[in-house]
């Protein structure tokens, strides 16, 4: 089987497969597939497949794509790439002798495939199948012309196919408009339109169609083509009044004028202006009117034309809200004295109307705009007095009433005229004397609080406040001005009441309301300047409460990292300087919750977009080194310094890991193992011992990586870091009782820069409770005591304690430890220490008394058990030691000669029946 049977076969497996098959997550694929295999199949490929079969795969595959487009199944460029898979196997079967059935087919598979590449934005693939389509219609209209041209049937077939061809046409007008060929896209409509004189039902469509092109070209900004399409949309819809209204005509000639005033508004102003009458003169309405009067204030009509073009609205009986429109748009193109005059007009026009008053305000609000505050007044004391006497305002008007108000006392508020903005405040205000139940009254008197604040005028600042909260007690801006009032009379518990309450509502608002986001922004914004306002004002107990509830809920991260670094410079003098105590230790808490809230936020901060890198590696900067600074003040309180220390480290890893931040984060996490060790062995129970030695264990673990890191960035071979974490790691295996101590320590005795003090350590730790390690401990101080030994210049008093030790490792409570090492090792030691002693000077005195009472004692040791040889052994070694006494000889010496002669006269009595030890 040859490449080409091996494809066939599996192409009709995969169709085959598709249509037999549901849906699934593998269909879009399977559809991909057989549309790339169509390019490579033709009919000589398909030789051994009849005609029927080919026919009836096409035929499946297009009804299995209508099918599951109705349920939605698949989406439109699928359904478009199966539609092109079955065209192309329709194609294979054709013949010059087909049937009209079959020739019709082929149109309207060609016909419906083209449109969909067209739908999905493949205009070049279309062409090809709408070519196909013009060349089977044209086949087809042959077909026709052969039989008799009068009958009827016949007649009615060749119109069909003209109205196929028209749409095909028309087809391949779209895909060249898509493809930006407005030549081609022309001349295919331009024949369009010549056929409509045979097909004239097909106008509106026709109409249609242009008047989309117009549309689509006019959103790309090319107006020229636009103009022609939206020109032919008329010409072609007046061709057919019948099918084509008024309305749509105008439509087109509204957007035709649109086009001309976007393309060029002076050199097009007539065309313009033409064609708005010429739409209004099809279908008037307020759109049409509109436009017209917007391409009027585009051109230099004078106001007495413009004046006459306007009283003609007014004779067409248009809506008051249509004709404050018009007075608006006058306003808007400084045509104020046209403006003014014709709401004057529409006033006196519709002064019988219900709706007069709402074109009173709205002049009002025209004047005040154009700051004619005088006229303006006289009118609203008009509006007030009529709604106090009979003529109320509707519903609807009342909200724009005191909108224009409030927007111009928000204008003199803004430039600081707080008088002139509480004389409008007070004009709404003797509008609520008629009703006074709206909530809109509590924030006027928020309002005016704050003016009279401003003005120092607290004693009306202070009754307008009580006034809103009477109405609205749970509005943030409520609490606010009880807040600021309450700060400026020195009333700091009051003021701090306001703070909770304001932190309370906005906790509150989060569980119940549906916008959030806007009214927690408020809050927010209100508890900054209250941080600040009370920071002016000295009151810093309630700064600290704000900033604190600033943090607490703002979701800005940096606005949070601000508060916090305000809450840290209020408190880092204060706490610096307390002795220690129990506060202290709560500002403490204070400071390390801070810090949490800051470790919370930074991720975010770096999430975000909002500033850029190096401000965002700054702020972890800044917490970094504060948290470093208040552990090295913690000296006496090592818990506070461990965390302090901890967070410093934490926050560290927001910054890039230079050496400088390596070395600190090494430095935190040592001294934070260091803490936890030293809190270990201070433990009271052995669980609490357990709880902090995992702990350190995790410090140690975390330092030996960046100690690895470090030692990657230069020469650290005088730090100490290694050593210390190897001591920090036995003492936590030790105590912990690890099996693989052993494992663990191996390497280490081979280790060349390890000096004699760290093999104290090593022994002393192997030894403290609750490890238990004689042999390690042993081995570690014959290692200290060789080292000692290799110096050039002998430490002779560190020498003597670790000799100390070992002795007391090897002779506990004066009895040998001869399971630990055997009698001759432990001879052998003091034996190394008297001849260290003989050699040396400056041996401690006290040290070699101690040594001589051990090897005394164990002379004794050995006499009790009948061992004499060896008793007159280590008390011979005693009197070699007393020789080597200095001044201390004189003291021991008498008594130690005559303990000798009496154990000696007790040895010859006993020697024989001594038993054989060697």
């Amino acid at each position: 089987m040859d490449n080409g049977d091996f494809h066939l076969v599996g192409f009709k497996e995969a169709v085959e497969n598709l249509i037999a098959t549901d849906v699934t997550p593998s269909t879009h694929q399977a559809i991909d597939r057989i549309f790339m295999d169509i390019g490579n199949i033709n009919r000589e490929s398909m030789a051994d497949v009849p005609d029927c079969q080919i026919e009836e795969m096409a035929v499946n595959l297009w009804n299995w794509a209508i099918t599951k487009k109705i349920g939605l199944v698949i989406n439109e460029e699928q359904k478009a790439k199966l539609r092109h898979v079955a065209c192309k196997l329709i194609r294979m079967c054709e013949h010059p002798d087909a049937s009209e059935e079959s020739i019709q087919r082929q149109i309207l598979m060609n016909m419906k495939t083209g449109k969909g590449w067209v739908n999905v934005g493949n205009a070049v693939l279309a062409d090809e199948f709408f070519q196909y389509a013009v060349t089977s219609l044209e086949q087809l209209y042959f077909k026709l012309t052969q039989k008799s041209p009068t009958e009827e049937h016949v007649i009615m077939q060749k119109t069909a196919v003209e109205r196929d061809l028209l749409k095909v046409l028309s087809y391949q007008a779209e895909a060249a408009v898509v493809q930006g060929d407005f030549q081609r896209a022309s001349a295919y409509i331009l024949r369009c339109k010549d056929m409509l004189m045979r097909l004239p039902h097909m106008a509106c469509y026709l109409h249609v169609v242009c008047y989309n092109f117009g549309i689509q070209t006019h959103r790309q900004n090319k107006y020229e083509e636009s103009s022609f399409w939206l020109s032919q949309s008329y010409d072609i819809g007046r061709m057919d009044r019948n099918s084509v209204e008024p309305q749509m005509l105008a439509k087109v000639l509204w957007l035709l004028a649109t086009v001309y005033l976007d393309w060029d508004s002076s050199e097009y102003y007539d065309k313009a202006l033409n064609i708005i009458n010429l739409a209004n003169k099809e279908h008037l309405n307020q759109a049409g009117l509109l436009l017209k009067v917007k391409i009027l204030l585009m051109g230099k009509i004078t106001n007495e034309e413009l004046f006459r073009a306007l009283m003609d609205i007014l004779h067409f009986g248009m809506s008051m809200n249509f004709c404050l429109n018009i007075a608006k748009l006058l306003m808007d193109h400084e045509r104020e004295s046209v403006g003014f005059y014709f709401l004057k007009i529409i006033c006196e026009h519709f002064k019988s109307s219900e709706d007069t008053t709402k074109a009173l305000l709205f002049h009002i609000d025209m004047l005040l705009q154009r700051k004619e505050v005088l006229f303006a007044k006289e009118k609203i004391e008009q509006v007030i007095i009529g709604h106090q006497t009979g003529k109320p305002l509707a519903s609807e008007l009342i909200g724009y009433f005191h909108s224009i108000i409030w927007r111009q006392a928000a204008r003199s508020y803004e430039v600081q005229n707080f008088n002139d903005a509480l004389n409008w405040y007070c004009y709404s205000l003797r509008f609520y004397a008629v009703d006074q139940s709206d909530l809109d009254l509590a924030k006027l008197q928020r309002n005016m609080a704050s003016c009279y604040l401003h003005l120092r005028q607290f004693d009306k600042a202070k009754e307008a406040i009580i006034e809103a909260a009477q109405r609205d007690p749970r509005n943030i801006f409520t609490q606010f001005y009880i807040f600021k009032i309450s700060i400026v009379e020195g009333n700091s518990g009051r003021a701090l009441q306001a703070i909770i309450t304001l932190e309370y509502l906005l906790m509150a608002q989060e569980q119940h309301e549906n916008n959030v986001s806007t009214k927690r922004s408020s809050g927010v914004m209100l508890l900054t300047l209250a941080a600040q306002f009370a920071l002016e004002n000295g009151q810093l107990v309630v700064a600290v409460k704000a900033l604190e509830n600033l943090a607490k809920l703002s979701e800005d991260p940096q606005q949070v990292l601000t508060a916090l670094k305000c809450l840290f410079h209020l408190f880092l003098p204060r706490v610096s300087q307390m002795p220690e105590s129990e506060n202290k230790k709560k500002e403490m808490n204070r400071l390390l919750a801070y810090f949490s809230t800051a470790l919370l936020k930074l991720p975010q901060l770096f999430e975000g977009e909002a500033c850029p890198l190096i401000s965002k590696i700054n702020e972890a900067h800044w917490f970094r080194k504060t948290a470093w600074n208040l552990a090295v003040q913690c000296e006496k309180d090592p818990l506070s310094m461990r965390e302090f220390f901890v967070l410093s480290y934490k926050l560290s890893q927001f910054c890039p890991s230079d050496q400088v931040i390596l070395i600190a984060q090494k430095t935190c996490l040592l001294m934070a193992a260091a803490i936890d060790l030293e809190q270990g062995r201070k433990a009271s129970t052995a669980l609490e011992q357990t709880c902090l030695l995992n702990r350190a264990r995790d410090m140690i673990c975390k330092c030996r990586n960046v100690w690895n890191l470090l030692k990657t960035t230069g020469d650290f071979s005088g730090d100490p870091c290694g050593t210390l974490l190897l001591l920090y790691e036995f003492e936590v295996r030790a105590k912990l009782n690890d099996p693989l101590l052993d494992h663990f320590l191996a390497p280490m005795w081979e280790l060349p820069h390890l000096e004699s003090k760290t093999f104290e350590i090593i022994a002393a730790l192997a030894m403290e409770m609750p490890a238990c390690y004689p042999s390690i401990a042993l081995r570690a101080l014959k290692k200290a005591l060789f080292f000692h030994k290799r110096k050039e210049s002998i430490d002779v008093l560190r020498y003597s304690k670790c000799m100390h030790s070992l002795v007391n490792l090897l002779v506990p409570d004066g009895v040998p430890n001869t399971e630990l090492c055997p009698m001759e090792e432990i001879w052998g030691s003091f034996e190394d220490a008297l001849i260290f002693i003989s050699h040396t000077e400056g041996y401690p005195e006290i040290e070699i008394v101690w040594l001589m009472i051990k090897s005394w004692n164990i002379g004794i040791f050995l006499y009790s058990r009948r061992m004499y040889v060896s008793t007159e052994k280590w008390c011979g070694l005693s009197l070699r030691l007393l020789d080597c006494l200095g001044p201390l000889k004189s003291t021991y010496e008498t008594q130690v000669n005559i303990l000798y002669s009496e154990l000696v006269e007790a040895l010859d009595r006993n020697k024989g029946s001594a038993f054989n030890e060697e």
